[in-house]
């Protein structure tokens, strides 16, 4: 059994390497690595670094099983599958981003079937907890009490992390790509203003190129003390940026799990987190930076930046000695590559190498 792979958006390079800075992207090359000459499902027949990219049509439905990131459509997958020859597809959903991005009750209730019908890996335990209530709610007890249903924290290696190199001037992230209404770009800028008029900071954000070109992006640009541009190129330069940032404000207000966080934190960023159970499920729990209101995170990150070395000692405290080391034990690749290959030797019968 062969090991095929379905993301729709993943960017391939002229090098034939998966490049892009999304969370499925990160997620993507570490299934291609697991699983080396693995076919990921794509438009055209190409040869690629380490995988092939091939049309499902173009794939033996008796010896190919599928993982699919796109999971609202797992359904339409078996269809195809079975019509080609197979009597039993095998398919496995991950489910790497949180269903509550969307609002359609269509959407909704096509990822609650796809969940009961198909085996399920979700990317946190809230992320799976959603999965369940979701079944539970739009689909038949007969479906969603058979729920094969499992999770993992995705988690990261420490031996990314760079030396630290503090700037002359604090550097304030963006913690994410997008400018969407549920990241609350507005509330960053307004906690961040406020800081600014009391102590020099600069503020990066690298965004995708869709929420680059807006209008929202255009508007925090003609700051001066704001720098907002593309992605990083490559994950040494992003690990790089990294090293050289002081503090992170982050004001989403739902996240499945939120992996950038978690590297900054892991590469020594003072990260402010409002008061919500996916930013506690992250961190030790008497972690001393979160806030309520505007105010507070005021008040945090204007802390953050003045006094960086005490707050990154209180981090270290609340973690029991070493931030850095905690967040590398609770959010460990190792953990995820670990419990991924062992559900997809279980339901799909696929060996990693």
């Amino acid at each position: 059994m062969k090991l095929a792979i379905k993301r729709d958006k993943a960017v391939i390079n002229a090098d034939g390497r998966v490049a892009g800075h999304s969370a499925g992207d990160t997620l993507l090359r570490r299934i291609l690595r697991l699983y080396p000459g693995a076919t990921l499902i794509g438009a055209q027949v190409r040869k690629c670094d380490g995988f092939d990219v091939a049309p499902l049509e173009f794939l033996d439905p008796q010896e190919t099983a599928v993982l699919n990131m796109d999971v609202i459509d797992s359904p339409r997958v078996w269809q195809k599958m079975y019509a080609a020859g197979a009597e039993h597809p095998k398919i496995m959903n991950f489910v790497w981003r949180s269903p509550s991005r969307f609002a359609a009750e269509a959407a909704l209730a096509s990822i609650a079937l796809s969940a009961a019908l198909f085996p399920t890996f979700a990317n946190s335990e809230r992320t799976a907890s959603e999965i369940l209530e979701l079944a539970e709610r739009w689909t038949v007890s007969r479906l969603y009490k058979k729920m094969r249903l499992g999770y993992v924290n995705l988690g990261f290696r420490l031996n990314h992390v760079q030396e630290r190199h503090e700037p002359e001037v604090p550097v304030v992230l963006y913690p994410a790509i997008y400018l969407s209404a549920v990241k609350q770009p507005e509330l960053f800028l307004d906690v961040c203003e406020w800081v600014h008029k009391r102590t020099p900071i600069k503020v990066e954000m690298r965004l995708h190129e869709s929420h680059l070109v807006s209008e929202a992006a255009m508007k925090f640009s003609r700051k001066d003390w704001v720098w907002v541009g593309p992605l990083t190129a490559t994950r040494e330069s992003y690990w790089n940026a990294l090293s050289h940032t002081t503090a992170f404000l982050a004001t989403c207000r739902e996240e499945s799990y939120g992996i950038e966080y978690v590297e900054a934190l892991g590469a020594g960023v003072v990260g402010v987190f409002p008061d919500l159970p996916w930013a506690r499920a992250l961190v030790p729990e008497s972690y001393p930076f979160f806030y309520h209101d505007a105010e507070q995170a005021q008040k945090m990150l204007w802390r953050a930046v003045v006094d960086t070395e005490q707050c990154r000692a209180e981090l270290d405290e609340c973690a029991g000695g070493s931030l850095q080391q905690w967040i590398g034990e609770h959010h460990s690749d190792d953990a995820f590559d670990e419990k991924l290959t062992e559900k997809v030797a279980e339901w799909l019968g696929v060996q990693a190498e």
